[in-house]
């Protein structure tokens, strides 16, 4: 096998470590002890990564408690390499499993972690580490790939490519730039979308309002590094807990589309009998959609579905566990259920007639639009009703006798395999992924408590749902409003886009993924690189495979509904990265490798 063969992975955070673990466990059956090179290549550390290096704030936490975080196989993952078990992060770091570790310590883990797997390969495979970024891959689809990188003229050669890039940072659009152009007339702070830890907030003056738009994770990071980070810190516990300011914090006024922050972590295990998933949702649906020849519709072919099978694990576990609050035998209401189109009166009257108390109903419209039509007569009067909801959604959030929002979640997990399923035909969107991240993926209830607590102190003012943010050319400022109180609307000198940067492929920050797009490679509206959903290959602009170039992770349409996989759950990214990791070792080990082309053609 000559000459030596190379394998280049650009991304060497948590997706490209997890693959390098898989790498090496399937290494000595499928490629034995013959040389390879392995090139990682990333600006950060490799194991962390940008978004978990151990040099940011140790006041921002995981959201995941340490018991939920394991970067290594178990009996439960559908695997055909070795499984290869190790410590959950709270095992490795002695730490409370119900606990919301700080980032840093995540970092140190996927350190520990990654030299773990790297010291895991054989003696003839050589790991190099390249902290720079990659900037474009050319080659002939049947002959090796060159990786170009920045600052080194000389590319790197690779039999195969593996893109790991994870989170990814983008131009900014129309509406960004004509803002940023406002705030530079103006003399104003205007921070566009980006990773909150890395945006530059001292730009943010103490005791000054600033203007906030987006209210899920990134704003609960910039939440806490503008009050506990400016030396704030909180007494008391539970919901007598109270900030007590350091001066130095700005006044932030936040508000969403929703107008709420996202739902609170769940305080309690789904115990019991499980909802058996799927069932209106599953292979049988996913096979009928991927036979149809014309396009498929979001909205019109999938959410219908996605309905009703949340539908279902809710009543089912509000059935077999709460049956005192059901009006008719469970038998009948699955026959009557299962009959009843989604999403329509039918199936509404159903529900209607065996669930008396409106609250035990799952309505994912008014779910998804908890502030609609609400009305207050003064900011004030705004202020409490959010504090209210808050606390409402924490209390509920805490109580097992609302554990059907527990078996939603499940159905959420379930309803996210499925879709990726349907990845090389349909892109869910912006809004699903959003939706998902709203009801499963929000912050620990520590840090809602925390929300209120900065809401009582005034240091958090809420504008509320539907917020518009204008600018005023005579005043020179920033004002935004809300239709939930008519008439009022809150200056400032300063606005904070708390999102994370938009990745559709026209706005990408990423000079490869530019690269690749301009050469035709197959992407979504959204910006995710179209794999095949069996082993990750890119497609082509023909909807062909590449067959040396593989993409894993959330810049695809292969991503998973969270960034880390809690043990005894089958991990779905586990299994992908050893699909992908087989799959690269079989074509090194039967593929001759060709002799590089000149750099000149």
């Amino acid at each position: 096998m000559s000459p030596r063969r190379s394998l280049v992975i650009v991304g060497a955070g948590p997706r490209g470590t997890g693959f390098l673990e898989r790498l090496a466990a399937n290494l000595p059956e499928l490629y034995g002890d013959e040389p390879l090179d392995v090139h990682l290549v990333d600006p950060h550390p490799a194991g962390p990564g940008r978004i978990w290096r151990t040099a940011q704030s140790p006041l921002l936490w995981m959201n995941s408690r340490a018991e939920d975080v394991t970067m290594f196989t178990d009996e439960t993952v559908a695997l055909e390499g070795p499984v290869r078990p190790g410590p959950t992060l709270a095992e490795w770091a002695g730490l409370d499993g119900r606990t919301f570790p700080t980032r840093p310590q995540q970092g140190a883990y996927l350190r520990w972690v990654y030299e773990r797997a790297r010291d895991a390969l054989p003696p003839s495979v050589t790991v190099h580490e390249h902290r720079t970024t990659a900037l474009r891959i050319s080659g002939p689809r049947d002959g090796r790939q060159r990786v170009r990188l920045e600052g080194t003229a000389v590319p790197l050669l690779a039999d195969l490519v593996v893109l790991t890039v994870g989170h990814l940072d983008a131009e900014p659009d129309g509406e960004q730039r004509r803002l940023a152009d406002f705030a530079a007339r103006h003399r104003l702070v205007h921070l566009p979308p980006d990773f909150t830890a890395d945006a530059d907030l001292a730009a943010l003056p103490a005791g000054e309002p600033v203007l906030v738009r987006g209210f899920g994770l990134a704003f609960v990071d910039l939440m806490v590094l503008l009050t506990e980070g400016r030396g704030g810190r909180y007494e008391g516990e539970g919901d007598e807990l109270a900030y007590i300011p350091s001066g130095e914090e700005p006044v932030l006024h936040v508000g969403s589309r929703r107008g709420v922050p996202y739902h609170s972590k769940l305080g309690y295990a789904l115990d019991g009998e499980r909802p058996p998933l799927p069932r209106y949702f599953g292979t049988e649906q996913t096979d009928a959609l991927l036979r149809r020849t014309g396009p498929i519709d979001f909205r019109r072919d999938v959410w219908p579905l996605i309905d009703k099978e949340l539908g279902w694990a809710h009543y089912h576990r509000l059935f077999s566990t709460h049956p005192e609050r059901t009006a008719l035998a469970w038998s009948d209401f699955e026959r009557a259920y299962d009959e009843a189109p989604p999403r329509g009166a039918e199936i509404a009257a159903v529900v209607a007639a065996a669930v008396p108390d409106p609250a035990d109903r799952l309505d994912l419209d008014a779910l998804d639009h908890p502030l609609d039509g609400l009305r207050y007569d003064s900011v004030e009067a705004l202020q409490q009703g959010l504090r209210d909801y808050v606390a409402e959604d924490l209390t509920r959030r805490h109580d097992p006798a609302h554990s059907p929002d527990a078996a939603v979640f499940a159905g959420l997990l379930s309803v996210y395999g499925q879709l990726l399923r349907l990845g090389k035909r349909l892109d869910p969107g912006a809004w699903w992924h959003g939706f998902f991240s709203y009801l499963a993926s929000g912050p620990p209830g520590p840090r809602l408590r925390q929300l209120l607590a900065l809401s009582r102190a005034g240091v958090v003012r809420f504008l509320g749902p539907g917020v518009t943010v204008e600018t005023d050319e005579e005043r020179g400022l920033f004002r935004a409003g809300s239709p939930a109180v008519p008439g009022a609307w809150t200056e400032a000198r300063a606005l904070v886009e708390a999102r994370i940067p938009d990745p559709a492929p026209e706005h990408t920050g990423s000079p490869l993924l530019r690269a690749l797009y301009e050469e035709g490679t197959r992407a979504t509206p959204g910006g995710l690189l179209v794999v095949d959903p069996v082993d990750g290959r890119i497609l082509e602009h023909d909807g062909r495979p590449h067959p040396r170039r593989f993409a894993l992770g959330p810049h695809t349409t292969a991503r998973t509904g969270s960034a880390f996989t809690r043990p005894r759950t089958g991990g779905v990214a586990f299994g992908q990265n050893d699909v992908t990791a087989r799959a690269a070792l079989t074509f090194l080990r039967d593929r001759e490798c060709r002799l590089p082309v000149p750099l000149s053609a």
